[in-house]
């Protein structure tokens, strides 16, 4: 498919207008409204340089498997935690259209993103095209997942994916998010490559980018990158953005795997701090959930690492992080005052 830059439309979406045709029923209205009330209750008594002060979190990329029997979870750990909206994408043996039915539900606080993992990704089967074609057309999404073009092999959960970034599959969505007017999310582990590998992902990534230098690209957990190669990245290209996910000591100690750790104790290190105040405008806040331990055990307490991060900085470079660039990104309403 050849390159070229799309036009950006903005269809309506069901996170966005619900309505009674769209199939919001006034039980659900009456769900939507409780849940916001208890957020907004919430942000009248956490105390600190949190919710109380105007901070609220969009987690800009996070997925879930079958294994959480009760979405619910996550809109209570949303509340719970002072997070807004979620960017949500089915996982493993949840499908995509549960997760359009669950924003249907909360279409205040659910973003369904575009699935595009599945083993038909993986060995660039017909059916791959098809299925993200069909969901490309539907008007029920509002963003499309992460694009594995390097990804490690996580024990049995995960296999090694390796797609350059000129592969036809990459294209094919890199389309789909032109003419939709997203943001193409990007996942390349830079830490689990070497030598020439490393190199020519690198390159290409960087073709992908200049070739494109309207539109955003996002890269989730800043590629496994350290703050160095994340500041020739921004330099280099204007259109570079980078994920928060996975940067956090609370996953950090949790994983073998060679994930960047932002935080010197509760603080980010000199560098990355430096990094976001010279940089506001790059770094948006995301958490990568997949599984069940990630929104259940693990969730509070990343979001207390980051709050605690961002207090230590300008309120305007803090705001930029948690919430703004995924609005500015992803064409989101922010958060009323009331």
């Amino acid at each position: 498919m050849p390159r070229r830059r799309g036009t950006r439309q903005h269809p309506p979406a069901i996170w966005s207008r619900p309505s009674e045709a769209q199939g919001t029923t006034p039980m659900t209205k009456i769900s939507t409204r409780r849940s916001l009330l208890l957020f907004l209750l919430l942000s009248l008594v956490l105390s600190g340089d949190g919710i109380a002060s105007g901070l609220y979190f969009i987690d800009a990329h996070s997925q879930v498997d079958h294994q959480v029997t009760n979405l619910d979870l996550i809109i209570e750990q949303m509340d719970g935690s002072g997070v807004y909206r979620t960017i949500l994408a089915a996982r493993s043996g949840r499908t995509d259209q549960e997760i359009a039915a669950f924003a249907q539900q909360h279409p205040d606080r659910i973003i369904p993103s575009i699935r595009t993992k599945s083993k038909h990704y993986n060995t660039n089967k017909p059916q791959y095209y098809k299925k993200l074609g069909k969901q490309l057309k539907s008007e029920q999404f509002g963003a499309m997942a992460e694009l594995l073009m390097f990804h490690a092999r996580k024990g049995n959960k995960a296999p090694e994916v390796a797609v350059y970034p000129d592969d036809r599959r990459i294209l094919f969505a890199l389309d789909g998010a032109l003419r939709r007017g997203w943001p193409l999310v990007i996942h390349i582990e830079f830490k689990s490559l070497t030598g020439t590998k490393r190199q020519q992902f690198m390159q290409l990534m960087e073709g992908l980018l200049d070739s494109h230098p309207g539109h955003p690209f996002v890269l989730n957990h800043t590629g496994q990158l350290d703050a160095p190669a994340v500041t020739r990245l921004i330099g280099a290209h204007a259109n570079i953005y980078f994920l928060t996910a996975h940067t956090n000591p609370v996953i950090a100690r949790s994983s073998d795997q060679p994930w960047v750790n932002m935080f010197d104790g509760e603080r980010l290190t000199p560098a990355w701090k430096a990094l976001m105040i010279r940089y506001p405008g790059r770094f948006v806040f995301a958490l990568d959930n997949v599984w069940k331990r990630h929104w259940k055990e693990f969730y509070g307490e990343q979001i207390r690492c980051w709050r605690a991060a961002l207090a230590d900085l300008p309120p305007d470079v803090a705001q930029a992080v948690a919430h703004g660039n995924a609005e500015r990104l992803w064409h989101i309403p922010p958060r009323r005052a009331d």
